[in-house]
């Protein structure tokens, strides 16, 4: 199956990387993650096209029969325009479509109003990640709590491995070693640079400390790992998108995920 969105392209890219399996079947992919089960993106059909009407109570049953002990249903959908199925049938089946910017910039302008106070590095220790995996928590109150951890850190456990065999790094925003912004930024080597999961802590928000962050490690990016594009996907409605275009990413496309609890 030929992908065309660049969205789930650098996502199976830093998947496959952190040893994800993708099985091809017929009309959709399965991407597997067995280190990090409870990962929804991590765990999902790749739709080849948007789900045909009347066809979307069956893309479940597919899931599950993939899945059978997922707690969640995580269905992509390839494409670059948004395009999710029918909207009747989708809600008929308990589906909720979710779509997200994609983003891309191959120079990025100065942050308009950059952070000169915080220290701007890679994580390096243990209490560095484990700083980061307090960040994600921090910045996702409404996840139950010991499930979230588990998923944190299994995350940021595959991206330590990424950033120790050269495919990238997670860079933070320090203040007397305290990290109050991270992000990740990885890479295969072929040009393409994929941003992850940029937070800044509630407390430390609108002190330029994300927008220095991106390009900081842009310019690390684009020194010591040869990207040629860098991606970042963002949610349409939220103010970050707005820090990302002022740094002169602009819009690609639109990547459609479809979700639903499975219980």
């Amino acid at each position: 199956m030929n992908v065309t969105s660049l969205g789930f392209r650098t996502d199976l890219m830093l998947l496959t990387l952190q040893g994800s399996h993708i099985e091809e079947r017929d009309g959709y992919l399965v991407v597997r993650t067995p280190a990090n089960p409870t990962f929804h993106w991590g765990n999902f059909l790749l739709l080849a096209a948007p789900p045909a009407p009347g066809t979307a109570a069956a893309w479940i049953d597919t899931f599950r029969r993939e899945f059978p002990d997922a707690t969640h249903v995580a269905l992509g959908v390839d494409g670059t325009t948004g395009a999710a199925g029918d909207p009747t049938d989708l809600a008929a089946a308990g589906l909720a479509a979710e779509r997200s910017t994609v983003l891309t910039a191959t120079t990025l302008n100065a942050p308009p109003r950059p952070n000169t106070t915080a220290t701007f590095r890679m994580a390096e220790s243990d209490d560095d990640w484990a700083q980061a995996v307090a960040l994600t928590e921090a910045t996702n109150p409404g996840y139950a709590p010991a499930a979230y951890r588990e998923f944190a850190t299994h995350r940021l456990a595959g991206f330590r491995n990424l950033q120790a065999r050269g495919h990238g790094a997670w860079f933070g925003a320090f203040e007397d070693n305290r990290l109050r912004a991270g992000l990740g930024l990885f890479t295969d080597g072929h040009g393409l640079a994929r941003y992850q999961t940029v937070t800044t802590h509630p407390a430390h928000r609108n002190q330029g400390l994300a927008t220095t962050l991106v390009h900081t490690a842009a310019r690390h990016a684009q020194s010591h790992w040869s990207a040629e594009t860098l991606v970042i996907v963002a949610d349409p409605t939220y103010l970050a998108i707005n820090l990302y275009r002022a740094l002169a990413f602009t819009d690609t496309e639109s990547q459609v995920q479809l979700s639903a609890d499975a219980t």
